[in-house]
């Protein structure tokens, strides 16, 4: 048995170091362990990290290229020169005849990896594409953070042990990021006070000494409330203030207008709490605040983080060991051109070749739009848009309407099943691949530790026998496709490694390495990237750009029960979708072991919603609005807040339907984040 030492790619917090050790004789993955040399997750891994073993091994894993049959029931497995020529032959009909950008590459962030960038090399060389702009996960907040802050960085993980005072707001570690909750447990342990905000009561509060359950998308109001607070009550940090901070007056003045009684009428918080809160944040200092990616996904929330955001800076809680704003650190993000969220937004002048032109947020709405030429083709790999995305039935129709469709997948998603010519992708176990992370600082090798079955390919040999059959030159991909040997991957690696000195592969498979320049206290040294070289509370830029008050003021969701609407008359309970610790989104559900501990999609409901619909537990309900609906099995809730319902994401629609069938296609108001929180429903029994 041999141990290797690599990394986790998910789309997660952690991406944490693991061994991972290999049957040499029967050539299998047999067993799964932490790398306590990753000081962020030293205890790993986690359940899903520890189902890998099934995973690579999995018999519904798809091996081989897979034909949709012509009487458009099922698939057939075909060879790869097959699966090639059919491609090349299509795509080249189509450029040809609409022009490159009729095919949309969609590439999603299902994995991590230097080698992921590949794929947009060989489109270009293609002649162009249509592609997204956006994301389905954390713009808002990056671009708020970028606005106020100049740079997404933050402490490092295990920093948080030297907080007085931690609040988890709208985020739930314990099942999301799960090594940060150990970090919290510690803290806690050494006299930390720890505050929850959440209209759950999740796992991650059970520790906790205060639960605050706002009305969801109104995190803004809450955060301007405890603001009016700390300013009256003078427990500001003004010398701090005076070196730091921009635009204070006028936000002050903006604050004082904005009572804790107006923020209790808006939230749903009594006026007591939100006085508790601002006492706890005025008295007890360091405070690392820990904003969670699901309340940044609502029509209002780029001006509801900028809010909270305010709470550290009027009180001196940034640039210090214990305290600061931990939502995204980006230090390991070397390798990016450029590394802030600008790099969601759509050029201004795209360079030729590439129409960035389709908001990830409303894909089904612009794919169906898109003229000039219009689409004839799409390409998904990493990603599985028919669950993920918004309104969902008309990615569908979108998808449906296409003349080819190519997934590059491991499993029959819901997506896949709707390709006509599906490609076997490799696990992260078949090819080396130098990944970073949006939570710790390290740079870390996801080392191959196994060639992959017979018939399966790596991406980017796919991408290179593609560029083969065009007749494009080895100057043409010279740096952009490396070839399909481990010796052609690794001078690749190693060239992108070679403008930082301390990086190499061989220090690599050692372990992970902080990236060079890391900050362990983010902005100790007090310098802001932004355009005043200040904490920017008044932001010009969020006015010039997204067309917003320059201040953080609130405003209500666009699809909101206070909202005077149709939605809101009709549909009185706001939908939540939070993530599990048994799936990364639509990833892990389908292998047995994950299976056990989530069998099928069941809707969260409050004892008291229930009963005003006559329901009870495990009682089948329909849970709709005009989009669509869902017929589900219902769990009574006591810790869900009266008002809310909730169903955990990234359901397959063979599982019993995605929760995207109720969702709509709109963005945040800025980043171009997708909004799709913004969400209401009705319940109803289904009759026996």
């Amino acid at each position: 048995m041999k141990m290797y030492t690599t990394a986790c790619p998910r789309n997660c917090y952690s991406t944490c170091s693991l061994h991972v050790y290999l049957d040499e004789e029967n050539k299998r993955i047999c067993r799964i362990q932490a790398n306590p040399d990753n000081k962020a997750t030293p205890k790993g891994a986690c359940l899903r990290g520890l189902s890998y073993v099934e995973r690579q091994h999995s018999p519904d894993r798809i091996l081989t290229p897979m034909k949709r049959k012509n009487s458009d029931n099922g698939f057939e497995p075909i060879s790869w020169h097959e699966a090639l020529d059919t491609i090349i032959g299509k795509i080249q009909y189509i450029k040809e005849t609409f022009g490159p950008q009729s095919v949309l590459y969609y590439y999603g962030s299902g994995t991590k990896g230097l080698l992921n960038a590949v794929g947009g090399e060989f489109w270009r060389l293609f002649g162009g594409y249509t592609t997204t702009y956006g994301d389905l996960c954390w713009p808002a907040g990056l671009e708020a953070t970028r606005l106020t802050l100049g740079e997404n960085k933050h402490n490092a993980p295990w920093d948080i042990e030297n907080a007085r005072l931690i609040i988890l707001w709208g985020k739930n570690p314990a099942e999301t990021n799960v090594q940060q909750m150990r970090s919290i447990d510690r803290a806690v342990e050494k006299g930390t006070k720890l505050i929850v905000i959440d209209p759950r009561r999740t796992i991650s509060a059970d520790r906790a000494e205060l639960l605050i359950q706002p009305r969801p998308g109104t995190d803004g109001a809450l955060a301007l409330g405890m603001a009016h607070v700390l300013i009256k009550n003078n427990t500001i940090d003004h010398e701090f203030i005076e070196k730091y901070v921009l635009g204070f007056q006028e936000y002050e003045q903006m604050v004082l207008e904005f009572s804790s009684e107006k923020a209790a009428e808006i939230t749903d918080v009594p006026a007591a709490y939100i006085h508790r809160l601002a006492e706890y944040i005025a008295n007890n200092s360091p405070v690392s605040l820990c904003p969670g990616f699901g309340m940044q996904r609502y029509t209002n929330s780029g001006q509801a983080m900028r809010a909270m955001m305010a709470l550290l800076a009027i009180t001196g809680n940034i640039g210090k060991p214990g305290a600061g704003w931990l939502y995204a650190n980006l230090q390991s993000s070397i390798f990016d051109v450029v590394k802030d969220p600008i790099a969601f937004f759509p050029p201004e002048k795209p360079d030729g070749i590439v129409r960035v032109s389709i908001s990830t947020s409303r894909l089904g709405q612009d794919m169906l739009a898109q003229k000039n030429p219009p689409l004839k083709m799409i390409w998904v790999e990493r990603g599985n848009p028919i669950t993920q995305n918004p309104e969902t039935h008309t990615v569908l129709k979108a998808f449906r309407s296409l003349d080819f469709r190519v997934v590059v997948e491991q499993f029959f998603t819901d997506t896949a099943r709707e390709a006509d010519i599906v490609l076997p992708a490799k696990t992260m176990f078949e090819q080396s691949d130098v990944i970073g992370a949006y939570w710790h600082p390290y740079v870390q090798l996801k080392q191959k530790i196994i060639d992959p079955p017979s018939q399966v390919k790596p991406e980017s040999e796919i991408y290179w026998l593609l560029a083969q059959r065009m007749g494009f030159s080895p100057e043409d991909i010279a740096d952009k496709i490396p070839g399909p040997t481990d010796q052609e991957i690794t001078a690749f690696l190693e060239k992108k490694l070679e403008p930082f000195p301390g990086l190499s592969l061989e220090r690599l498979r050692q372990g992970p390495v902080l990236a060079p320049g890391t900050q362990e206290v983010a902005f100790s040294d007090f310098k802001f990237p932004t355009p005043s070289g200040k904490i920017e509370l008044y932001s010009k830029e969020a006015s010039q750009r997204w067309g917003l008050d320059p201040l953080p003021v609130y405003a209500e969701p666009m699809e909101s029960v206070r909202r005077p609407s149709k939605e809101s008359k009709k549909y009185p309970l706001y939908f939540m979708t939070p993530n599990t610790k048994n799936r990364t989104h639509s990833q892990f559900n389908n292998l047995k072991l994950i299976r056990q501990f989530s069998p099928k999609p069941v809707l969260d409901m409050n004892p008291e919603d229930a009963a005003k619909r006559g329901i009870k537990a495990k009682d089948k309900v329909k849970v709709f609005n005009d989009r669509g609906s869902l017929e589900l099995e219902v769990h009574i809730d006591f810790s869900m807040k009266s008002g809310c319902v909730s169903v955990t994401n990234g359901w397959w629609i063979t599982d019993g339907g995605t929760v995207n069938f109720l969702s709509f296609g709109r963005e945040t108001d800025m980043g171009h984040g997708a909004a799709f929180h913004d969400n209401l429903v009705e319940v109803e029994k289904i009759a026996r």
